[in-house]
């Protein structure tokens, strides 16, 4: 696992007020031209707009479908314009200003510009969206109103012209350029928008290298190849193919027969000795590291979770050691949000320690001694179940009944999104990994109060405007020789959330799959545990970004 630095490009072009001319990525030369490839999924995709979807499985298909203006160096945590082909930024850290490629087509042949920057940025932070990442643009001027339902637009941006776009802040932010290269920054079409309302997710345009062609829903996702692609040489594949409804193990007998290219569901933890014991099939195992903290929530807002104490017995109950046994150890024990590589990582911080009679005293303190029923959400493929009934185990050990929930992916995302949707959530197969490599990333989307909105991910509602504010503080450090007094109060503000326990976290996870001996080296593959966002098996075909 690389080890990142708070001190990154996007830190030092703040500090500095760097200009960055465009510093795109060409296409390997080495890669072969035209065929396709098959990756396998159990559950249907979701959504495909950028405005919304926020999983593991529909976050690297949409960016093959959509473009930002920024993005990352494939396999580093390089920040470079995309669609941007330069930017500015005003030596007070407050202003960016983009100039845009010219020539860049959405799917359906019409000129990018300014204004559909700003429409997609604006339709993200509008509440009628009810968007997972409205938050992440909340140092913009005129967010709250925006947020609010009290403006139309975010003042803070201004269409200069029609290739330029300005963004002025209410504060430096060292995250503003990461935030500019993930999906919810992605440039949609008002038109498109317009024309399918709440159906776009189904009928996705963009400007990225690929532009869908089928989705049979539960059966087939097929992208085609994007022949009007900006980026020239890219993308080196003419199909992709997403089938739907393969359980795991189905999919790696299929990889293994050459059926198929990338079982995306990784490989099944009640296989993985057997794959790894074998010379042969372990040679064709890509192993990542990743920023993952997989995590408990417990909703704030239903009784008997709005309780600390409660809260804090079940962290207690939790025999984490336990847990990582049910898939191969192939992951560490946790005791924050943070994952150990992240700066920010409390090193210090001891967490919650396995102790069922510690727990029990505290339910009886919190007046629920005579036991506890509720559900417990989960995604329900392997081996997620499994990893629930043992968090049920070990809660029934305490006197808390949980009832397990397995569901489809979308729908355990849905009913986190709902205030009083889901008293508990495993959040294996959506656990956290992180969009960008700072500890902001474990805050906002996921612990903040801008996260704790309808379609939003704080799964456990939790609200502190005293950490909110923390976080705003950190987070206006721009100059990388405070970096180390940056994560110190990101540090802080981790702690103080384990103190109010609104989530247990379980394990850091490291990632496995597998590709095809079809496939030949990475000749038409590119997996990269690494590039960002980190997200699971992240599959980025040819370099398409």
């Amino acid at each position: 696992m690389k080890t990142y630095l708070a001190s990154t490009v996007a830190i030092a072009a703040l500090a500095l007020g760097l200009s960055s001319a465009s510093a795109q990525v060409a296409p390997d030369p080495d890669a072969k031209q035209g065929g396709s490839i098959t990756i396998t999924y159990k559950d249907d995709v979701a959504t495909l707009d950028p405005a919304i979807g926020y999983d593991w499985q529909n976050w690297s298909m949409i960016k093959s479908l959509f473009d930002g203006l920024m993005d990352y160096e494939p396999g580093t945590t390089n920040l470079v314009p995309d669609l941007a082909e330069s930017y500015d930024i005003s030596e007070d850290g407050q202003t960016f200003t983009f100039k845009l490629r010219q020539g860049v087509k959405f799917h359906n042949g019409r000129e990018m510009t300014a204004e559909d920057v700003k429409y997609s940025i604006d339709r993200v932070v509008n509440p009628v969206t009810q968007s997972p990442g409205q938050g992440f643009f909340a140092s913009i001027k005129g967010y709250d109103e925006a947020a609010e339902g009290k403006a139309e637009g975010v003042s803070g941006i201004t269409v200069v012209d029609s290739h330029t776009i300005k963004f002025e802040l209410t504060r430096p932010d060292a995250t503003f350029l990461h935030v500019m290269a993930i999906n919810f920054s992605h440039v949609v079409p008002k038109e498109e928008v317009e024309k399918y309302g709440p159906d776009f997710g189904k009928n996705p345009v963009g400007t990225g290298a690929f532009k869908l062609g089928e989705w049979a829903l539960g059966q087939r996702v097929v992208f085609e190849k994007n022949a009007d692609y900006w980026n020239k040489g890219l993308p080196h594949l003419d199909t992709i193919t997403f089938e739907i409804g393969q359980e795991p193990i189905v999919a790696l007998l299929r990889l293994q027969k050459g059926e198929i290219d990338i079982p995306g569901d990784g490989i099944p933890p009640a296989k993985f000795q057997e794959v790894m014991n074998d010379p042969e099939q372990k040679a064709r195992v890509v192993e990542g590291g990743q920023l993952h903290t997989g995590y408990l929530t417990m909703n704030v807002n239903i009784p008997p979770f709005d309780n600390v104490k409660v809260r804090q017995a079940v962290n207690m109950a939790i025999n984490k050691e336990r847990i990582v046994q049910l898939i191969n150890n192939r992951a560490v024990p946790a005791n924050q949000p943070l994952p150990p590589s992240m700066p920010g990582y409390a090193k210090d911080y001891q967490g919650y320690a396995y102790d069922a009679e510690k727990a029990k005293a505290l339910l009886a303190e919190a007046g629920v001694a005579d036991g506890i029923e509720t559900d417990l959400y989960v995604m329900n493929t392997d081996p997620n179940p499994r990893i629930a009934q043992g968090i049920q185990q070990d809660l029934a050990a305490i006197g808390i009944k949980a009832n397990i929930q397995a569901l489809a992916q979308a729908n355990v995302i849905a009913a986190g999104g709902e205030k009083e949707g889901a008293p508990m959530i495993w959040s294996g197969g959506m656990a956290w990994i992180a969009d960008f490599p700072d500890p902001s990333n474990f805050y906002g989307p996921i612990l903040g109060c801008g996260g704790a909105v309808p379609g939003g991910w704080n799964w456990s509602w939790y609200c502190n405007a005293e950490l909110d504010k923390m976080a705003e503080k950190a987070d206006s450090i721009v100059d990388p020789a405070k970096a180390e007094e940056r994560n110190k109060m990101w540090s802080d503000v981790y702690v103080k959330i384990m103190e109010d326990a609104p989530w247990a976290p379980i394990f850091n996870e490291q990632r496995f799959t597998m590709k095809s001996t079809r496939m030949g080296g990475a000749d038409n593959l590119y997996v990269d545990p690494v590039h960002i966002p980190v997200n699971y098996d992240h599959v980025y075909v040819n370099d398409v970004q």
